[in-house]
């Protein structure tokens, strides 16, 4: 195997994969940041959840508005749903996988508030399941997805968006949602901020 030929590949397709997607995903990433800045001037919460590097994601996101993204703002209010090991493990334990991100929902879902599901095939129940929950609490869903959206896209309904990435390859949709939570996170800081350029 030629290593730097297979990095070049790499870099390449990573590259194709963004730009097949940037028309497709404009749109979506517009209104989804829109709907950010709705639920955060009107004192609401915007709560994450995935799984493996869409776990990654997720705590990648809220850590951004919590604290700061390329320019200096008070935190706002986000929390990630996959870094409670005790409360992880506890439903797990007593209920199932599956309930994970839900029941967290429900406890800590309110009116107003947004969830941020990301996953690269659509089909994690824990996510599905999250996305119900959302729904019987009046939470409006921003779910992350690619490949055909997976049953998560199913799930949609209402004041919901999808961003999905038009791939196959679950590395090179990774990559896009990392792009599309940083393009969230400066849209939010710009809108709020009232930066124009």
């Amino acid at each position: 195997m030629d290593m730097q030929a297979r990095i070049r590949l790499n870099f390449e397709q990573s590259i194709r994969t963004k730009q097949d997607a940037l028309d497709a995903l404009i749109e979506p990433i517009a209104r989804a940041a829109g709907t950010m800045v709705e639920a955060l001037l009107s004192n609401h919460k915007i709560m994450s959840c995935g799984n493996g590097g869409s776990a990654g994601d997720a705590q990648h996101f809220s850590s951004e508005m919590l604290n700061r993204f390329e320019m200096e703002r008070p935190g706002l209010p986000a929390v990630a749903l996959t870094t409670d090991s005790s409360t992880l493990t506890s439903i797990a334990n007593d209920y199932a996988y599956e309930e994970i991100f839900s029941k967290q929902v429900r406890a800590l879902g309110q009116s107003g508030d947004l969830l941020l599901a990301i996953s690269t095939s659509g089909n994690s129940d824990n996510l599905i399941r999250a996305i119900e929950a959302a729904h019987e609490r009046d939470v409006t869903v921003i779910a992350l997805t690619g490949r055909d959206g997976g049953r998560m896209a199913d799930a949609l309904k209402g004041r919901d968006i999808e961003i999905r990435v038009p791939g196959a390859s679950t590395a090179r949709i990774q990559e896009v949602h990392l792009l599309c939570i940083h393009c969230l996170c400066d849209l939010v800081d710009r809108r709020l901020l009232g930066v124009e350029d």
